[in-house]
């Protein structure tokens, strides 16, 4: 998922992803998963806060008095973890203070990953983020309810629970719980998705989004998996779903590109090609 940054920020994100791998790097998946959810928590304090947001980006101010606000405002509160993540981020250059906001709410997507990552479950917390975001495409009434602005947040994660139940793994619910709590005015099955591709690429895997008009096999998913790997010269992650509206055959979208080998797309072709 490309991050809507500029140049400064890019680069100052770049550099605490590196150290944030790092600190990660010895932790159990307990302790990452709890590094993700503490820096949740300082993105939900820091969307909050504006005069806080202001103060720790406020590049006229000595990096060192930043970094010691921000230590003042949450040691005691979280890890020494998270507070070293934290000091890098108030630290570091932001073109403006959303821009803090967006590397703290990405650093702490990471370290929830990492978690998936040290359990071996990256696969799957890919496949449940990307399924969870075809549903709320499909049912655009839950999309509303968990994202309505006038509902408080604390309702709207109490209602994502009870649709999640036990069936995803912890990474999963933690990374929609925290996208529900703060949407930041963005489409909740859109950043479902996005998260799904983030799961992907921290297995350096690109994502091919499959549609198609019968279900795949194990197999068949394997060797369509081999042959995009192929075309693209770089490993591929399927994201599978079933579309029944296709007729037959299936749609593929890598990036922005769409091959539509799919019986309802030729049809649409012949009916274009016809002399009007």
């Amino acid at each position: 998922m490309a991050l809507d940054l500029q140049s400064t920020s890019r680069d100052s994100l770049a550099g605490i992803a590196e150290r944030l791998e790092g600190r990660v790097a010895p932790l159990s998946a307990g302790d990452r998963q709890q590094l993700g959810e503490q820096l949740y928590a300082v993105t939900r304090l820091l969307a909050a806060e504006r005069a806080l947001r202001r103060a720790l980006s406020d590049q006229s101010t000595a990096r060192e008095q930043r970094a010691g606000l921000a230590q003042q405002v949450l040691e005691g509160k979280i890890s020494a973890a998270a507070l070293e993540t934290v000091t890098d981020l108030v630290s570091a250059r932001w073109s403006g203070p959303a821009d803090l906001v967006t590397a703290a709410e990405s650093v702490a997507r990471q370290s929830l990953l990492a978690a998936a990552e040290k359990q071996r479950a990256l696969d799957g917390v890919e496949d449940q983020l990307f399924r969870f975001g075809r549903i709320l495409d499909r049912e655009p009434e839950l999309s509303s309810l968990l994202s309505d602005a006038d509902v408080p947040a604390d309702k709207r994660v109490v209602l994502l629970e009870r649709v999640l139940g036990d069936k995803v793994y912890p990474v999963t619910a933690a990374l929609l719980r925290e996208t529900v709590r703060t949407p930041r005015g963005r489409h909740l099955d859109v950043t479902a998705e996005e998260l799904a591709d983030l799961a992907a690429a921290r297995r350096n895997r690109s994502v091919a989004r499959v549609r198609t008009a019968v279900a795949l096999s194990a197999t068949q998913e394997e060797k369509l998996t081999g042959t995009l790997s192929r075309l693209y010269g770089r490993e591929m992650s399927l994201q599978v779903e079933l579309d029944e509206s296709l007729l037959g055959g299936m749609v593929i979208r890598v990036g922005d590109e769409v091959i539509d080998g799919s019986v309802a797309g030729k049809l649409a072709a012949a009916r274009r090609s016809l002399p009007h």
